[in-house]
């Protein structure tokens, strides 16, 4: 099964979830009118796409029918797919990873898929040809280290460890001079999860920046955010709590295939600017693909 088919197979719940009550307005309201531009927007809202995105959508709609003269709401469908696309797509949506070693620190409460999709980022960039290091920097828990080394051993990465409790800095610190002396392309960092402690978060995430700074200037450097889609509104809130403790690059969004909550992503992309840039749909190692916002739009709005 090709990667699209997978995604729209993925994305059953949500594609129910919105597609199902924009069909049904648009079946019920003939003419393109007010009253129909309402019942969207209510639509998209307990879509999960937000009430500030679905507000954006709907005056964005209103514009474009008004340009295009449409007045059957059978054209309407083929704007709303339009609109957005367009409010999805992203100049940065592709992982920046080209410089010597570059670094991607992963960040993220505990819960979400930190870990795994580290592992799933980590073989995508070997299997592109890319020489990756792992850093197990989560040392609050004994556990995120062992899992990211049982990750490591089935993918065939190696991963530079400290013991629980360690400096989270030092630990990138040797995972940067291991890079050095083995030529690596890329270093993935895990980071602790502990968003209820946003001070000490913010410090160790700042300690960490730090020494990548120092020892790594001219690196390419990416900050993504894990979020679980399943969550919906939550998942906005967090990308804006953790944008106030670290610049995020990109959006690693997990789970989509279990939610009818996919239409989060559309809310983070207009809520927080934020680029999603890879998507999981799947437990498979290979499922976790890069962002692709005209076929994410595609696969929700499939017939």
């Amino acid at each position: 099964m090709g990667f699209f088919a997978r995604l729209k197979e993925g994305l059953t719940k949500t594609r129910n979830s919105i597609t199902e009550k924009v069909d049904q307005v648009l079946k019920t309201f003939k003419k393109v009118d007010e009253e129909l531009f309402e019942e969207l927007e209510e639509a998209l809202i307990t879509a999960d796409i937000g009430v500030n995105t679905s507000m954006e959508i709907i005056d964005k709609l209103r514009k474009l029918t008004k340009e295009k003269k449409i007045s059957d709401s059978s054209e309407v469908k083929g704007l709303l797919k339009q609109i957005i696309a367009e409010m999805l797509s992203s100049e940065e949506s592709h992982l920046n990873v080209s410089g010597n070693p570059a670094v991607i620190m992963v960040i993220g409460v505990n819960g979400v898929g930190k870990t795994t999709s580290i592992a799933k980022i980590a073989n995508k960039l070997k299997n592109s040809g890319k020489k990756v290091l792992l850093a197990a920097g989560d040392t609050f828990r004994a556990a995120a280290i062992d899992q990211l080394e049982v990750w490591g051993d089935r993918i065939g990465v190696d991963v530079i460890k400290h013991q629980e409790g360690a400096d989270p800095a030092a630990v990138i610190y040797d995972a940067i001079q291991a890079a050095r002396s083995r030529k690596m392309d890329v270093v993935i960092c895990d980071t602790a999860g502990r968003l209820h402690t946003k001070k000490n978060l913010m410090e160790e995430l700042r300690k960490v920046f730090k020494v990548i700074d120092r020892e790594l200037p001219d690196a390419d450097r990416e900050v993504l955010l894990v979020l679980d889609a399943t969550t919906g509104q939550n998942a906005v809130n967090q990308a804006k709590l953790f944008s106030e403790v670290a610049e995020i690059t990109g959006i690693v969004l997990t789970k989509l295939d279990g939610t009818a909550k996919g239409g989060i992503v559309i809310a983070i992309k207009s809520e927080q600017n934020i680029p999603v840039k890879l998507i999981g749909v799947g437990e498979k190692i290979d499922d976790l693909q890069e962002f692709n916002p005209t076929e994410f739009v595609e696969a929700i709005f499939a017939e």
